[in-house]
């Protein structure tokens, strides 16, 4: 009841001061105009702030929306092995947590810009005053002080625009105090020190220590971090290094604000005043130089999830991707410097030609460098414009702007070629960089993983990848295609093919068509495997003829190599395909016949928080995730890729191409010592020289030619350009391949034959003697040769006397020469196709 009574009384008293009030109110607004007139006023005041808020506030964002902010994250690209070899950015940025900064740092960003940040609730109200007050000064020549907190900067940052107003700056202040209600502080804190703009394209500290130092944040002294703290108030200025003096004094005014707050003390800031500023103007080259193979998973993960943030969450450029790649980049070195070797072998001698042509009349020839965007990364060759030529006497400028002269100058440069160049005394020499170009790529073949890949000397001169995007006719590397179809239909490594001229008519538009060995020559039969071994045109030719050319391009077709109308021409690799296609049909050929489509250069993707989103491999493994064993066996998951060959012809033909390494057209490969197998490739003119192979784990390919085809020169072959690129790859990672043989799929059987007749043997034994008269051939059952019959016997007697009465005929000069060859090697009349 005493607590009802209390309510009562003061319940009467505030009613008692309402009416005396409202009473004064009254008998003020009855009697005085001047109240009135205040009183309107006050409304009309009280009516304007209302307006005005509801100005500010009707389009602030949501600071809650901060509790599901996400940074716009670069794309980073691991390699096979797990390690970062590059990053898709056009800013520089790096999202740490709040753990991940250093004290020091986050002390001298906090002398520099807000040191009551952790005391004060959003706005410093005196430090914005005191802005508002310079920005509404008429004597003011630049932008008004900041007067911004550090919750401020992330309002303006991150949920406004860089606006420069009045209004801007009072939604900065509501929107702080939002945020203050919303986030920690040392949430704000991280998303501050993450999100700042510290000039060279760098946003937040971690980006930004790497932009000016090439450290990391752990690794940054005490000078280095006062530094980055002078930069949000004007990071061009203090960047640059025209300004060093401006920089150092700023950075030691944060550096005895430190001492101020007790965050250091005076002799550690002294001593940290006393260095230099030390910044970095190149950058250390951390990443892979695999430019093509990176720019080839780009353009796959652009295809499958946009470029920009308004394209998906998981955008290249903003999504904050984890892209393992099968990037082995030990082989990626060796495939780049085995391709550049064979391009530089073939250029040596040639003369210089220009790799761009810059117009002196559109501008400074040095800024036009610098837009073009080329360089390079060889040796210490660097890219650069002609900006002047006398005589004999040239300068040459590079994209810093800075000048030299420049020695041994070609007597067809011109002011504005570019050309490349490397420090030579007091200034630079010419380089000539290779005008024939070509590819290498390198493939695992169980998998389909594309370990390495080299689209041209340089991705630096041109994007362009000529492993995926270059059409060149594949020549003879198509060849085992064709003897595959030949097995399908019946023949076998051993069957006698005709080494005869082959002539079709086509049509009254194009007349008869005669085929040709490289070379030229030709006659008598011999078996498959010597017409593969060394690449006889002709033999391919009959083989196409009979097993038909429908059935020729249905192997193709089912390989991945291309799509050909059915002309004989094309079982001669006259149709267009690519290197990555090559490499993976090869690759089936060593698989028992399983292909992987082209390759694949991602394994998987994950997303900023690592949620796996996408993975190359597609197959099922039914039981895998099981929380506990139940006892059953093991779950395996079931064989990648697609069957397109029957696995008994795959090894047959591979099984031939291993002759061709010990004793055919890729014999200079045979010093390696290694089971390999593989085919060189030359097409007409000779345009292009091949030669795609490799082991029972690593299949490799590779091109040279002009990128507009035009003859290399009449010595060119693939055996003699092409596989020595092969033998230099092997040779760099030679710890990487092993004495492991290729293994019979089951249903093949290994029967010894006589190597030049194909006849089945049952004495002797092969030996590792490339020449041996009796080798291990590879059947299916049932289709290997009888045993020899008499009339076998008769026939090869028949034959060397036919051969002696034709050798009789011959010129006694040829007859000798002849003999002796046929006494020193007696493969010669085999080798030289009965034509001598």
């Amino acid at each position: 009841m005493a607590e009802i009574s209390r309510l009562s009384g003061v319940r009467a008293r505030l009613a008692g001061v309402f009416a005396r009030f409202g009473a004064w109110f009254a008998r003020n607004w009855r009697e005085r105009r001047g109240f009135r007139w205040l009183v309107r006023l006050a409304g009309a005041g009280l009516v304007a702030v209302l307006a005005l808020w509801v100005f500010l506030v009707k389009d602030l964002p949501d600071a809650k929306s901060l509790l599901e902010y996400e940074t716009p994250l670069p794309t980073v690209v691991r390699g096979a092995d797990g390690g970062i070899v590059h990053s898709y950015a056009r800013e520089r940025r790096v999202q740490l947590q709040y753990r991940d900064f250093p004290r020091p740092l986050i002390n001298a960003f906090l002398a520099a810009e807000d040191k009551t940040f952790f005391s004060h609730g959003g706005v410093d109200f005196f430090g914005t005053m005191g802005a508002v007050i310079d920005y509404a000064n008429p004597a003011r020549t630049g932008r008004a002080v900041g007067g911004s907190t550090i919750t401020q900067q992330v309002a303006k940052n991150v949920l406004l625009t860089n606006e420069y107003s009045v209004t801007r700056k009072l939604k900065e202040m509501i929107l702080a105090r939002r945020i203050e209600g919303v986030l920690t502080k040392p949430e704000i804190l991280t998303l501050y020190l993450n999100e700042i703009p510290l000039g060279r394209r760098s946003f937040g500290v971690q980006a930004a220590a790497r932009a000016y130092f090439d450290k990391d944040l752990d690794d940054l002294a005490l000078h280095e971090a006062a530094f980055l703290a002078i930069l949000p108030k004007a990071p061009e200025r203090y960047g640059r290094e025209a300004n060093e003096r401006l920089a150092v004094a700023r950075r030691n005014f944060v550096l005895d604000q430190m001492v101020e707050n007790e965050f250091v003390a005076p002799a550690t800031a002294a001593a940290a005043k006393a260095m230099p500023l030390g910044l970095k103007t190149e950058r250390a080259e951390r990443y892979a130089d695999a430019g093509y193979f990176l720019e080839e998973v780009r353009r796959q993960l652009l295809a499958r999830y946009g470029e920009k943030a308004e394209d998906g969450p998981n955008s290249v450029y903003a999504g904050g991707l984890w892209v393992r790649t099968s990037l082995d980049t030990e082989l990626q070195d060796a495939a780049r410097d085995a391709l550049r070797a064979g391009l530089l072998r073939y250029a040596a001698g040639k003369s210089w030609k220009t790799l761009a042509y810059l117009d002196p009349d559109a501008g400074n020839l040095t800024g036009q460098l610098a837009g073009a965007n080329l360089s390079i990364r060889y040796k210490d060759w660097r890219i650069g414009v002609v900006t002047e030529k006398s005589g004999g006497r040239a300068t040459i400028g590079f994209a810093d702007g800075k000048t030299f002269p420049l020695a041994n100058v070609p007597a067809t440069i011109r002011v504005g070629d570019v050309t490349a160049a490397s420090p030579s005394g007091r200034g630079y020499v010419t380089r000539i960089v290779p005008e024939v170009s070509g590819a290498f790529l390198a493939e695992d073949l169980e998998t389909g993983r594309i370990m390495a890949m080299q689209g041209g000397f340089d991705s630096r001169l041109g994007s362009f990848n000529r492993a995926t995007q270059a059409l060149r006719q594949p020549g003879s590397t198509i060849k085992p295609f064709v003897y595959a179809t030949g097995l399908d239909s019946g023949m076998t490594p051993a069957t006698q093919v005709p080494d005869q001229t082959y002539c079709v008519y086509q049509g009254a538009g194009l007349g008869e068509k005669c085929f040709r060995n490289f070379g030229g020559g030709g006659g008598g039969t011999h078996t498959m495997r010597w017409g593969l071994e060394q690449s006889r045109n002709l033999m391919t030719v009959h083989i196409a003829a009979d097993a038909g050319m429908p059935a020729v391009n249905r192997m193709f077709q089912r390989v991945g190599i291309g799509k050909y109308d059915n002309y004989l021409s094309f079982a001669l690799g006259a149709g267009d395909t690519t290197v990555a296609r090559m490499v993976s049909a090869y690759a089936a050929l060593a698989n028992w016949g399983r292909i992987h489509g082209q390759g694949s250069v991602i394994d998987y993707v994950q997303d900023r928080r690592g949620k796996v989103i996408w993975r190359a491999d597609q197959r099922p493994c039914t039981r895998c995730s099981m929380a506990e064993w139940d006892g059953r066996p093991m779950p395996r998951m079931g064989l990648s890729g697609k069957q397109v060959m029957d696995p008994r012809t795959a090894f047959q033909v591979v099984h031939m191409l291993q002759g061709v390494i010990t004793r055919g057209t890729a014999v200079r490969l045979r010093a390696l010592e290694l089971p390999l197998f593989g085919k060189t490739g030359t097409t007409t003119g000779p345009t292009n020289a091949w030669f795609v192979g490799g082991s029972p784990n690593l299949v490799a390919g590779m091109y040279l030619g002009y990128d507009q085809p035009r003859p290399l020169g009449g010595w060119v072959q693939g055996g003699n350009t092409a596989a020595p690129m092969f033998a230099d790859f092997v040779k760099a990672t030679r710890k990487r391949w092993t004495a492991e043989e290729f293994v019979a799929p089951p249903g093949v059987l290994m029967v010894k034959v006589d190597r030049r007749s194909g006849k089945r043997v049952f004495e002797g034994t092969p030996t590792d003697d490339p020449k041996a008269a009796i080798i291990w051939e590879a059947f299916k059952p049932d289709t290997e040769p009888p045993r020899a019959t008499r009339q076998d016997q008769i026939a090869a007697r028949r034959n060397e006397i036919l051969e002696l009465i034709r050798a009789a005929r011959r010129p006694p000069q040829q007859r000798a020469v002849v003999t002796r060859q046929v006494q020193q090697n007696p493969d010669f009349v085999e080798e030289q196709g009965g034509i001598y």
